[in-house]
């Protein structure tokens, strides 16, 4: 969450950076804004690489962790719902033929 948010203010002040300088030199406006955003962009693009890529890292490992914790529920699942259908087959097995249970 540290590296998200070093990266997000930095990307802020490039901005804000780009936003004053265009201002000083006269552009108004939309053209303020759209060449605000394209010179911040190229910039943070250059110059925050790495706390691009340590962002990025951080993600991925909380990522990882969740669908970790997640594979272990679904295969947990899996089996339940394997046990409950061996169960109704075992049910079913011990009827005779012709006199299935209505559907519950």
């Amino acid at each position: 969450m540290r590296t998200g948010l070093a990266y997000t203010s930095a990307r802020i002040l490039i901005f804000a950076v780009a936003l004053a300088l265009l201002d000083l030199a006269g552009a108004r406006g939309v053209l303020l804004l759209a060449l605000a955003f394209l010179i911040s962009a190229l910039v943070s693009y250059v110059l925050l690489s790495k706390q691009r890529e340590a962002m990025a890292g951080a993600l991925n490992r909380r990522l990882r962790k969740a669908t970790g914790r997640l594979a272990g529920k679904a295969a947990e699942f899996r089996e339940r719902l394997e046990e409950g259908a061996a169960a109704e087959d075992d049910e079913d097995a011990g009827q005779p033929e012709g006199t299935e249970q209505a559907v519950r």
